[in-house]
């Protein structure tokens, strides 16, 4: 605890896109100063995101941080200063065996992008492709065949909607011919496959547990379905106020919206 013995809690984890970070890409300027004035109390703070190293790490940076970063909706975490992978869950053998057939079936308007070997890969090219692309701020990898990947470090799949109406029948597409495989919606446009138990809860769970942190001591906050399990997992669940009903329904508090200041505003109740 604080020298005061203010805070509340330990561990504050962070979702980045729509909850840290604004529609600008960049860390909401009053959210970045209340978790720099969390972790100057003696508090940690963790990300946990759909993104990959490379697309998490310029925020790692500007957050100055020291700690794991729960990456890949949760199938990877990772220490972003040494690259050291502490935790893995990678897509089995027989999953992506029926996934790369229904990639040539998926409606029209949604392309795959698979993570392998921390780098993003596709065999096509589309709009879509390229904001995706732009806006998590990686390149993506042309691959002429997905039989190019290799089998024993798939760690997601991403599947990219130009429009928020082909989310469901992608999704009932994946659901109709794979099994074993974690599905989340993470924004409007994007459905992602995970390996078997990937969650942000299940790694926050394990990374908390192998550092002696009580779950009664970290608060989570999130805004997209991706972030139901992490803020379930947490003493203290919050859900961005511009964010998802289903996680607006489920958080233990609401605060404010992304772009003004929602972290600030979890800061605000457990550091006052």
């Amino acid at each position: 605890m604080s020298p005061t013995g203010l805070r509340t809690v330990d561990w504050i984890v962070t979702d980045l896109d729509g909850t840290l970070v604004g529609r600008d890409l960049k860390i909401v300027e009053s959210s970045l100063a209340a978790l720099r004035r969390f972790v100057a109390s003696g508090g940690t703070v963790v990300i946990a995101t759909g993104r990959s190293e490379e697309a998490a790490l310029p925020y790692y940076r500007a957050l100055d941080l020291t700690t794991p970063a729960i990456l890949y909706n949760g199938a990877r975490v990772v220490d972003l200063s040494t690259g050291a992978v502490l935790h893995r869950r990678c897509l089995d053998v027989a999953a992506w065996a029926k996934l790369t057939p229904l990639f040539a079936e998926l409606p029209s308007g949604v392309w795959p992008v698979a993570f392998a070997q921390g780098r993003a890969h596709t065999t096509d090219s589309s709009a879509a492709l390229r904001e995706y692309a732009r806006r998590d701020g990686i390149d993506l990898g042309h691959i002429a065949s997905w039989d190019d990947l290799p089998l024993d470090d798939i760690v997601k799949v991403m599947l990219i909607c130009d429009r928020p109406e082909l989310m469901d029948p992608t999704e009932e597409a994946v659901a109709a011919v794979v099994s074993g495989v974690t599905v989340v919606r993470s924004e409007s446009t994007y459905l992602e496959v995970l390996p078997a138990g990937a969650t942000k809860g299940t790694a926050l769970r394990e990374l908390a547990a192998a550092r002696g942190v009580a779950l009664s001591a970290v608060a989570a906050i999130g805004d997209n379905p991706n972030d139901l399990d992490m803020i379930q997992a947490a003493g203290l669940g919050a859900a961005v106020g511009d964010g998802a009903e289903i996680v607006r329904s489920a958080a233990d508090v609401v605060v404010g919206p992304c772009d003004e200041g929602a972290v600030a505003d979890l800061v605000a109740r457990v550091l006052p």
